[in-house]
């Protein structure tokens, strides 16, 4: 049997013929610069790839890519996504959602797919804020937060969205930003590579309706002091030359920032994406109460387990091994009840 060699691509070939049509100088320009120019590089076919999503300004994702897609309906892109991936397992299968699409009306469905692990990629764009609808707080809105819905300002505890996904079991977190092109590529690659569902946050700017939410960490000035690089089996340091900084673990088993110079290197914490425990995952994705103070960004987590669409497979396989083909007319015309043996 001979394989058809995957064709070489550029990124014309992944861009659709589509007007790309979002406000001028949104995140999500440079999401989509970053997601077209990786796919050449990931050894795949256009025909092989979809991209799902739901309703939202991230939603018009699938439009402007040259793939097979499907634009659904409000927070249920990862129900769709989990059917089409334990369908068709020769498919990748993205899914592109918005912190309102995610966390709100489409949590349940979100969280379920993180935990049975289904073989899916999903980036989430969270920009704090409801864009599509004009202002509204979202999930992720910080407390306080005036908008058109909460005119007085917010008292919703917000979503860490990192924190939900691990503790959903997920078995890949990361996030990245809209301002680093090279680190969303990295991180977008490392998320299609692993077998399971991945899921990755990425801190993306509205700058009509919550312009600079981010500005404070992701800020070209900003980056070296407060955005934290978690590099696995590395110990976890920050800052700019002479002003370096490294996250420590307490004797409480919490984790606190320190001055490299009095911590010491063996004082600091060595990241490690493969531990099965998310304890150590979970901590490092409290430590900033919100995008003003310094930011774990990275892999939090990367651990093996089943993937839910090959384990599905196996056990129709089994079953039919055991039982045989099933009558579906004879299903069909059976009385209201039957007997599991």
């Amino acid at each position: 049997m001979t394989t058809t060699a995957i064709p070489v691509t550029t990124r014309k070939d992944w861009s659709s013929d589509q007007e790309v049509r979002w406000c001028p100088g949104c995140g999500d320009y440079s999401i989509l610069a970053a997601v077209q120019m990786m796919m050449p590089d990931l050894g795949v076919r256009r025909e092989s790839t979809v991209f799902l999503s739901g309703i939202g300004c991230a939603a018009r994702f699938p439009y402007y890519m040259n793939t097979y897609g499907l634009h659904s309906i409000h927070g249920r892109a990862p129900a769709i996504a989990t059917g089409l991936a334990t369908s068709r397992p020769d498919l990748d299968v993205w899914v592109i959602s918005g912190d309102g699409d995610a966390l709100s009306i489409g949590g349940n469905h979100l969280i379920h797919a993180l935990r049975r692990n289904v073989r899916v990629n999903i980036l989430m764009f969270n920009n704090q804020i409801y864009g599509l609808t004009k202002g509204q707080y979202s999930p992720t809105s910080e407390v306080g937060k005036v908008t058109k819905s909460t005119p007085f300002g917010s008292f919703d505890t917000p979503f860490n969205p990192v924190s939900l996904a691990l503790g959903a079991e997920a078995t890949f977190v990361a996030r990245t930003h809209d301002m680093d092109r090279a680190h969303m590529q990295e991180t977008f690659r490392r998320a299609h590579e692993h077998n399971g569902a991945s899921f990755v946050e990425v801190l993306q700017n509205c700058n009509v309706f919550n312009d600079g939410a981010f500005e404070k960490i992701t800020g070209k000035e900003m980056r070296s002091n407060m955005l934290i690089p978690l590099v696995h089996d590395q110990p976890i340091v920050f800052g700019a030359e002479g002003e370096q900084r490294g996250v420590a673990q307490r004797a409480d088993g919490g984790l606190e920032i320190v001055s490299i110079g009095e911590a010491g290197p063996a004082g600091l914490l060595v990241h490690d994406e493969k531990r099965d425990d998310p304890g150590l995952a979970f901590a490092l994705s409290r430590l900033a109460r919100g995008p003003y103070e310094p930011t774990p960004i990275g892999v939090f987590r990367a651990v093996e387990r089943p993937e839910y669409g090959t384990q599905m497979s196996q056990q129709i396989v089994q079953t039919q091994e055991k039982r045989g083909l099933g009558d579906i007319a004879a299903l069909l015309r059976s009385g209201s009840s039957w007997t599991v043996e």
